[in-house]
C-alpha cells in the first residue's frame, strides 16, 4: 500500500450543506476503489493565489489515505466530473 495526499478546493459561492456533501462524496469516492482514510485536515475559507472561475476565495481540504497505485487515478477520474471543485491534486508521499 502506498501512501497519498489529496488536497482539494472547493468552491465559496454554494451553501454551507453543499460544501460538506461534496466533501462527502470525495471521501466516499477514496474508500468505494480501495483507499483508506488515514487522516483529513480542514483548512478552512482561504483567499486563492490567483483568480480562478471569477472567485477569489474557496475552502481547502487535505486528506491521507493509503491505497493501491491504481487509485489515484480512479479518484482522480471521479473528482474532475465534480461541478463545485475548483481544483485537486493526489501526490504520492514518500516513504519514511
Amino acid at each position: 500500500m502506498n501512501k497519498y495526499e489529496l488536497a482539494v478546493v472547493i468552491s465559496a459561492k454554494i451553501e454551507d450543506d453543499e460544501r460538506a456533501a461534496a466533501f462527502e462524496k470525495v471521501q466516499r469516492i477514496i474508500t468505494k476503489h480501495g483507499g483508506t482514510i488515514t487522516n483529513v485536515d480542514e483548512w478552512g475559507k482561504k483567499r486563492l493565489a490567483y483568480e480562478v472561475q471569477k472567485m477569489r476565495e474557496a475552502f481547502y481540504y487535505f486528506i491521507q489515505f493509503e491505497g493501491e497505485a491504481t487509485v489515484p487515478a480512479e479518484i482522480e477520474s471521479r473528482i474532475r466530473l465534480m461541478e463545485n471543485v475548483v481544483r485537486y491534486l493526489v501526490v504520492r508521499q514518500d516513504e519514511k
